[in-house]
């Protein structure tokens, strides 16, 4: 199944039209860069690529009732996602 996703371009210093990925970026700031001293770029990229790794599959999401992403699809993946946590993209 292939689904669409759309670039969405925001007006400059508008955060809070883009609400999700500056959630990230705080998230980032400090669980990863606030945590880490980075010696030279491939450092950054390894931390940051653990980091995101960790955040996509283990971390503890509020938007999903506190579990993990893994956590959240094995509870729903056969008896369908609440309707109530839909986004809109």
């Amino acid at each position: 199944m292939h689904q669409k996703i759309y670039h969405e371009r925001i007006p400059p210093k508008s955060p809070n039209l883009n609400a999700f990925i500056e959630s990230f970026h705080s998230i980032l700031e400090r669980e990863c860069y606030q945590q880490n001293s980075f010696e030279c770029f491939d450092d950054a990229y390894y931390h940051v690529d653990k980091f995101i790794d960790f955040y996509n599959k283990r971390r503890y999401h509020g938007s999903l009732d506190y579990l993990s992403p893994v956590q959240f699809h094995e509870l729903y993946k056969d008896k369908g996602y609440p309707e109530e946590m839909a986004v809109s993209l």
